[in-house]
């Protein structure tokens, strides 16, 4: 059962003991030091003040109550003031849900065209544009790392780092939102090839890791590494560079192949595609941990299974469905142009009342 009471109070003396620190000396004059208690100090900022709405709302109730045995009038306060405890309490609770270590890291976004050939590296550009429109909207950095046309329009593969600028608030770093995005998305429409007006079904994958930059949960040697440099090449397979600039980067031990080939610069592209293995082999190491604990975490949004068909986008009834929350609105437009949170909400909201379910089992 997560206890808000102790749970919260020794956030709440975490809190103060860190405010001291940022008076230290020493803390200040180490800028690495000073980061992480700054960090730290600001996650726990919104727990602090929860916790002291709901310690103002018990009392409040108390108080009333004692009130009322001497003035019935007070009597009629205590609905209200019972409604305003639990309200605080479970803000509190959830703000009290274990975080994912992740939650403040950027991200690097890979979109798939799977089923549909065509159509569905047509959808693939779709979602990119999604994604990097939500982006924008949320005044995150974009770069694209790495991609592959298809012959007529849309991307067979494409991968995309999403970065904040800043320090983002608790819950809202790029890896926090975008991670339930994971998964097998479906579209219902008519494609641009098809003659007949049928509606068609296709399509695309998402895979969506913690940009982990030069930090390594794992080892990384140089010995598991076979490294493969070739000429770029453009849509149909035509080269579009006359030096082995695209680089191909295989870890041995995993099977993980990563390649890249936007830049001119065979440097440039080794080290995007070093940065996408590392990001894989993070997401890899907590798939496998995550694995452990298999039962416990069945019912979470976040762990769902990226082969599973996650969202379906119907073109002609306008509608955009999330299969896993029950999310259904007939905005599919404003969605396509990167108007993401209600979705994303949806699945945050799943996901805090499944973990508290297990909390609380």
């Amino acid at each position: 059962m997560l206890d808000p009471s102790s749970s919260g109070q020794s956030l709440v003396d975490e809190h103060a003991a860190l405010e001291a620190q940022l008076g230290d000396p020493e803390v200040v004059g180490d800028p690495e030091r000073l980061r992480e208690v700054n960090s730290r100090y600001a996650r726990l900022g919104p727990v602090v003040a929860a916790h002291a709405e709901w310690v103002g709302a018990g009392e409040d109730l108390e108080a009333a109550r004692e009130l009322a045995q001497e003035d019935p009038s007070f009597a009629e306060e205590l609905p209200a003031l019972a409604e305003r405890l639990e309200q605080a309490g479970g803000r509190l609770r959830r703000l009290l849900i274990p975080r994912d270590p992740d939650d403040d890291r950027d991200v690097i976004l890979e979109v798939k065209a799977g089923e549909g050939g065509a159509e569905s590296a047509l959808f693939a550009g779709d979602l990119l544009r999604m994604y990097l429109r939500h982006a924008e909207k949320h005044g995150w950095r974009t770069e694209i790392l790495d991609s592959t046309e298809s012959d007529l329009g849309g991307y067979k593969d494409v991968q995309v780092a999403i970065s904040s600028r800043g320090t983002p608030a608790p819950g809202e770093a790029p890896w926090a939102r975008l991670k339930y995005e994971g998964g097998v998305h479906r579209v219902q429409r008519v494609p641009v090839t098809e003659s007949q007006g049928r509606i068609h079904t296709s399509a695309a994958g998402v895979w969506v890791m913690p940009d982990v930059g030069d930090v390594v949960t794992v080892d990384i040697a140089a010995n598991d590494l076979k490294i493969d440099v070739y000429r770029s090449s453009g849509p149909g397979g035509q080269s579009v560079n006359t030096t082995d600039s695209a680089v191909r980067i295989t870890h041995l031990p995993t099977g993980l192949v990563v390649s890249c080939q936007n830049e001119k610069s065979q440097l440039q592209n080794k080290e995007s595609a070093m940065r996408v293995l590392r990001a894989r082999l993070h997401q890899l190491a907590v798939d496998e941990a995550a694995a452990e604990a298999a039962d416990a975490r069945r019912s979470q949004v976040r762990t769902v299974d990226r082969s599973e068909r996650i969202r379906t986008y119907n073109f002609p009834e306008n509608r955009i469905s999330d299969h896993r929350t029950g999310f259904k609105a007939h905005n599919l437009d404003s969605v396509l142009d990167g108007d993401l949170d209600a979705v994303v909400d949806s699945a945050v909201a799943a996901d805090e009342a499944a973990q508290l379910a297990a909390l609380d089992g």
